[in-house]
């Protein structure tokens, strides 16, 4: 039998950037949406700001899972090393 091989590591990834990028896009759709097209039908309109609201939950769900793990991670300066040195 072969052996498993170990987990990759995560990739480091800007969440807050790429949510950020979206919510301002679908904002310019609503923009575009209310001054251009102008419907009749109010599907287009309720989708775009469905697109922000979605965003901004996006952004703070984010932002709270990052505090969240920056405040479990251990400080460098206190690795479990230290403990093992004469």
């Amino acid at each position: 039998m072969s052996e498993r091989r170990p987990d990759p590591t995560p990739l480091e990834t800007r969440d807050t950037l790429t949510i950020l990028t979206g919510t301002v896009l679908w904002a310019v759709a609503l923009i575009v949406v209310l001054l251009v097209v102008r419907p009749a039908d109010t599907r287009l309109v309720w989708t775009c700001v469905a697109g922000v609201g979605l965003g901004v939950f996006g952004l703070l769900y984010v932002r709270r899972r990052d505090a969240r793990v920056r405040d479990t991670t251990p400080a460098s300066g206190l690795s479990g090393s230290e403990s093992h040195s004469p």
